[in-house]
């Protein structure tokens, strides 16, 4: 069982940045893959980054892709998502989630991760 918190979310004017942490529980954090996925009012829940078990791949949605960056630093049990160049349409709640099964590369799938934070809202101004 992995335990999730997200924090760092906030109110940013466009263009601005915010960097999320998620902080995990357990001492198997580094035999997860995570992802981050973000949900807006009336809306799915969508694919925002994912980093591999040992951080030595990353993926991106393209609406984000060369605005936010992934990392996770495993002996601190915990993932970020650095992001920058924000705009209104990024608002959202921000999840963190962790997959356990997967032992190459991460997943880009909601029902593919095992574990959920609480989430952290975002909200970007025009």
């Amino acid at each position: 069982q992995v335990q999730l918190v997200e924090s760092g979310g906030g109110l940013v004017q466009a263009g601005g940045s915010l960097r999320l942490s998620c902080a995990a529980s357990g001492r198997t954090f580094s035999s997860h893959a995570m992802g981050w996925f973000r949900q807006a009012p009336g809306k799915e829940r969508e694919f925002v980054a994912a980093i591999s078990r040992s951080g030595g791949s990353t993926y991106y949605a393209d609406s984000v892709k060369g605005r936010f960056t992934i990392s996770r630093d495993n002996a601190k049990n915990t993932v970020y998502l650095q992001m920058i160049t924000l705009k209104p349409e990024d608002t959202a709640l921000y999840y963190c989630a962790a997959d356990r099964h997967r032992t190459v590369g991460a997943s880009t799938f909601v029902r593919e991760y095992d574990y959920w934070g609480q989430g952290t809202q975002v909200t970007v101004s025009s």
